[in-house]
């Protein structure tokens, strides 16, 4: 049976927080365990360089980002796990996508068009001003990305879903003029991942500033949650678990029947107080043992390396010869 490829990365621009964990760690650390996987997981740091401009921030970051997916049960020696920046063949691709990719579909990329519509409502004489070229061909190198490995299956949120349409898009047009070298990467969506909402009701992001650090300090971790936004509904007044951030953190990591019965509670009118210190209690039981192995992690970068590094020799043994491939096709190739 051929293996299926699971593939994601993780920008490296802050501390690793529960959305991270639920919308691409969890799935592919339990999707890593099967004997029919094959896993790719990356920091992805060249994408970082499009948000952020702090090298400090960036290297620590990649330090608790590798640190967040080994103590949560990630090995290394059943997957492969890499820095996006020790694979050069990756760029390369990129450019060589970038050659064949219309401005036409990066226009419609729904990170450039927020950004030129904040330009317009802010009276901007120039639509683009202060937008890169990396934010730009954003979807270009996260194509590069996943096409490099042949991703059979890629999870990502209802944000990401526009992503890997335009990595299909520029697959197809490769294999229809150069012929079939990539296979179409499919979405797998994590439905809580799309509910999970940051402290003050907007998606959980480092680019919000709203985020739960994933191995916050048990004090810290409280003070956050007690934080969230809920609304003015007061003890035994119905309350819709639907629309609640508090909730939508707690399913994410719940079983079915524990679901049911907070369902239950919160048609009973449970208290946001009563709510949030069980939230509190709940995820620190789960988070205790994973937060005292990332704090032994991060404590040896010299082990988190060498992990990278050895991760990044298996990546390249497929992504050395397969760049070679597609030089070929496209007509770079040693004169004969």
């Amino acid at each position: 049976m051929r293996k299926e490829i699971f593939l994601t990365g993780i920008t490296t621009t802050g501390t690793p927080h529960l959305g991270n964990y639920v919308g691409a760690i969890r799935p592919c650390i339990e999707a890593s365990r099967s004997a029919n996987t094959t896993g790719f997981f990356f920091l992805a740091d060249y994408h970082s360089l499009i948000k952020c401009q702090d090298p400090s921030r960036i290297r620590r970051s990649t330090r608790e980002v590798a640190a967040a997916w080994l103590a949560l049960g990630l090995d290394p020696e059943r997957t492969i796990f890499y820095r996006q920046s020790d694979i050069p063949e990756i760029p390369e691709l990129t450019w060589i996508l970038t050659c064949l990719t219309a401005k036409g579909l990066m226009n419609r990329a729904h990170a450039y068009k927020a950004a030129v519509s904040e330009n317009r409502t802010a009276g901007k004489k120039d639509p683009d001003k202060g937008i890169t070229m990396g934010l730009f061909n954003y979807p270009i190198l996260m194509a590069a990305d996943i096409l490099m490995f042949n991703a059979h299956k890629v999870p990502v949120g209802h944000d990401q879903v526009q992503h890997l349409e335009m990595t299909r898009d520029i697959a197809k047009r490769f294999n229809h003029i150069y012929g079939e070298q990539f296979v179409l990467p499919e979405a797998v969506i994590n439905t809580n991942a799309s509910v999970l909402l940051g402290l003050d009701g907007r998606k959980m992001s480092k680019s919000y500033d709203n985020t739960i650090p994933l191995f916050a300090p048990e004090k810290k971790l409280r003070k956050l949650i007690m934080k969230i936004k809920t609304n003015s509904l007061g003890p035994r007044d119905p309350k819709d678990p639907d629309n609640c951030t508090l909730f939508g953190i707690y399913q994410a990591f719940a079983d079915a029947d524990e679901i049911k019965t907070m369902r239950r509670r919160y048609a009973e009118g449970i208290s946001w107080g009563v709510m949030k210190q069980e939230l509190f209690e709940y995820l620190n039981t789960i988070l205790a043992q994973p937060r005292q192995h990332f704090e032994e992690l991060t404590s040896a970068p010299d082990h988190i390396e060498t992990v990278l590094q050895n991760g990044a020799a298996k990546a390249r043994e497929h992504s050395s010869a397969f760049l070679q491939k597609i030089r070929q096709s496209v007509g770079i190739q040693a004169v004969s």
